[in-house]
């Protein structure tokens, strides 16, 4: 067996500090290059009418279902008033990508379909977010997230 000397100790310990600290920075390369990072320019600004924007979204009594069909590559939302009725959506839009990156981001042509919203998507497997903002008929903005997965 040979000696361990001084040598192979510091070849070794800067060997794996060397690898550690390459991960480091490519895990920090990769969260920098990937993640957009912000959802709204200015939060306080955006926070000053959150409570009257949450009562009216709330006083529409709306509820939101989604489904996608891989298949297809259909994404359906639903619009349901208080009642179960279809909701009178006067406008729909939304962003659909994934939870960490904006690279994928789409922006879907919603059209109604028998009292749903229909979309082309063509999504590949993994974690996705949609972001809905629909306009009532009163001029009400109901804005909801949801995060879903695609099985590949």
């Amino acid at each position: 067996m040979a000696e361990i000397t001084g040598r192979h100790v510091l070849l070794f310990t800067v060997g794996a500090f060397g690898v550690i600290i390459g991960v480091n920075v490519l895990m920090a390369y990769k969260a920098i290059s990937t993640f957009p990072g912000l959802e709204v320019q200015n939060s306080y600004v955006a926070s000053q009418g959150f409570d009257a924007r949450r009562s009216a979204q709330q006083s529409l009594g709306w509820t939101m279902a989604h489904s996608y069909n891989p298949s297809t590559g259909r994404l359906v939302v639903d619009l349901t008033d208080a009642t179960g009725a279809p909701a009178d959506v006067a406008a729909l839009k939304g962003l659909l990508g994934r939870t960490t990156e904006a690279r994928e981001d789409q922006t879907p042509d919603f059209v109604p379909v028998a009292g749903a919203w229909e979309a082309d998507a063509k999504l590949g497997p993994g974690k996705w977010l949609l972001k809905i903002e629909a306009l009532s008929t009163d001029g009400t903005l109901f804005e909801q997230r949801v995060d879903f997965f695609v099985r590949g």
